[in-house]
């Protein structure tokens, strides 16, 4: 590699020009490596047979379009004889014209915004795969200072989707923060993938009974960040409004804002809790999954409007995203994707750092390294009852007034039926149900008595 100066960019007037010859840093060499390889395992057997059936299956849907009549159809015949029958009338490459046609997206251009944390992994990835470019969409994903500025651009119409918060198109939706706009989730992004980190001088305080004056960084307000910290002080006794200071900052400022000792510590996405113990100024306290495993993080979505204007354009982005968040959940694609998302356009981190949350191997800043592989997933089921669980902390903690109809804001704002349907389309196994129960520090939550749970905290705002 060879410094020299770039006349274009003056705000990086010295680069490395790669071995290649192109002009790029050796990361960025790397990275494109990465993206090509795992565009070729995308492109691999296992995925040219999901490709065949996904068109067999929409072939047989537009043959026999009545549920009845198609299943007796197939249990007659067999699928094996069914298709060859079929494919000798119309070939599957006729079919995938016909689709095309049929589908034709009302919209090809598009921007996505994203905070550059690793929660936003298969939209990010999506980009250098190629995921966008197979549904015929040409989308640049637009990295994004804040939380706020992510809701503004969406409510202003700059971005066309985004990665959002889980809580924030609830929020959104019912006027929390800024005017009533509905907003719908897609599928979430993340699950796990946050932790509490603490300052270095503070690891002899891991009571949270002394954490008391303590003052900590969230993301956003409508954040699963500030509901889990929330929930997690209160269950060891502190009050979150009086007890500690709760702030929002942005997470790319968190590690700065641990160092300068402006925070104690903050409950944030990863890479940032690796992040501080890589810059050797804070250590993990607790992983969120040991909260709640398998808890939402953050949600790829858009305005109901946009969907609504768009349906064809919609769906192509929902199987990009799917596609990627299939990618993602494989354990053997993990150090791969951490090279593709590494880089200064997408998450500008140290590759090991983003290595380290990906793979759950990782250093927890107090002399130990853990393996927890699933310290991030990216499971996309936007369960209709973490919808209701996030509405009762709003309710708890006074962000929501008076009675709250839970089931029917959560199933006007995430879309689960939308993604069962496309994940069936892509012959992904969709699980049944829609309300599944869960714990959270080892009490149940059954969503079917939500307001009776919102109520049962000791510890909660009552003005």
């Amino acid at each position: 590699m060879t410094p020299y100066f770039d006349p274009y960019n003056a705000d990086r007037p010295l680069m490395l020009k790669c071995s290649c010859g192109r002009d790029h840093t050796a990361a960025e060499h790397e990275a494109e490596a990465a993206a090509a390889t795992l565009r070729a395992r995308s492109e691999s057997a296992d995925f040219e047979a999901y490709s065949k059936e996904f068109i067999e299956a929409t072939l047989v849907k537009a043959l026999f379009p009545q549920d009845a009549v198609r299943r007796r159809f197939l249990r007659a015949v067999g699928k094996g004889a069914a298709m060859s029958a079929i494919a000798s009338v119309l070939p599957v490459a006729s079919l995938q014209a016909m689709a095309q046609e049929k589908g034709a997206l009302e919209k090809k251009d598009l921007k996505i915004g994203f905070i550059p944390i690793t929660c936003a992994t298969p939209l990010i990835m999506a980009h250098p795969l190629g995921f966008y470019r197979q549904q015929g969409l040409n989308v640049e994903v637009v990295k994004t200072a804040g939380w706020a500025l992510i809701r503004d651009k969406m409510l202003n119409k700059e971005y066309d989707a985004t990665h959002f918060l889980s809580p924030m198109p609830l929020a959104i939706s019912l006027g929390l923060g800024s005017n009533a706009t509905p907003m719908n989730v897609a599928t979430i992004q993340n699950t796990n993938g946050q932790a509490i980190t603490l300052a270095l001088k503070h690891k002899d305080k891991r009571d949270p009974k002394d954490w008391k004056g303590f003052k900590f960084a969230v993301p956003f307000d409508y954040s699963m960040h500030n509901f889990l910290l929330r929930y997690y002080v209160a269950e060891h006794g502190l009050n979150p409004d009086t007890d500690i200071q709760i702030r929002v900052v942005p997470p790319p400022e968190m590690v700065a804002n641990l160092r300068a000792g402006n925070i104690d510590g903050f409950l944030g996405p990863d890479p940032f809790n690796q992040r501080a113990v890589y810059e050797e100024v804070g250590f993990i306290h607790i992983l969120t999954k040991e909260l709640w495993n398998g808890h939402p993080c953050c949600a790829f979505g858009t305005s109901t409007e946009f969907i609504q204007k768009n349906p064809n354009t919609f769906a192509a982005l929902y199987r990009s995203v799917l596609t990627a968040a299939a990618m993602a959940r494989k354990p053997e694609n993990r150090e791969l994707i951490a090279k593709v998302i590494a880089p200064q356009a997408y998450l500008n981190q140290p590759e090991v750092v983003i290595q380290q949350v990906l793979t759950g191997k990782f250093a927890d800043g107090l002399g130990s390294i853990k393996t927890v592989p699933d310290r991030a997933d990216f499971d996309p089921m936007p369960w209709q009852s973490m919808a209701v669980w996030m509405l009762t902390q709003m309710q708890r903690w006074g962000y929501i007034k008076g009675e709250v109809n839970y089931k029917q804001i959560a199933e006007q704002v995430f879309l689960l039926t939308d993604a069962k349907k496309h994940m069936k389309e892509l012959d992904m196994k969709a699980p049944e149900g829609a309300y599944p129960k869960f714990k959270i520090m080892g009490r149940e939550f059954d969503p079917a008595k939500a307001a009776d749970y919102a109520r049962s905290f000791p510890i909660r705002k009552t003005v």
